[in-house]
């Protein structure tokens, strides 16, 4: 599945998937400074249980190492993704 960066507000971003106008996964988060405030993770009754929560935060993640930023979890799913796994130590602040 892809993802598009969008610019929600000023200090505002999330990737999503949107298909004819109806939001279908998305992760956001606050840019503050080099840290990703994580703040909120959605998937569509369509796509649960695919796995599309975890291709969103593998995004972030990424995005976040390309930049070279840290990432802050707030939202109960990467929260508990950043318990679970030791993937995304690297970009953990």
């Amino acid at each position: 599945m892809e993802f598009q960066l969008q610019q929600l507000a000023e200090n505002k971003f999330a990737f999503l998937n949107e298909q004819a106008g109806e939001k279908l996964a998305e992760i956001t988060w606050q840019q503050n400074g080099s840290v990703m405030v994580m703040d909120h993770t959605y998937v569509s009754d369509k796509l649960r249980g695919q796995g599309v929560a975890k291709q969103l935060l593998d995004q972030a993640a990424s995005y976040a190492r390309e930049n070279g930023y840290k990432m802050k979890a707030v939202c109960s799913y990467v929260v508990a993704a950043f318990e679970k796994s030791d993937a995304y130590n690297d970009v953990k602040q």
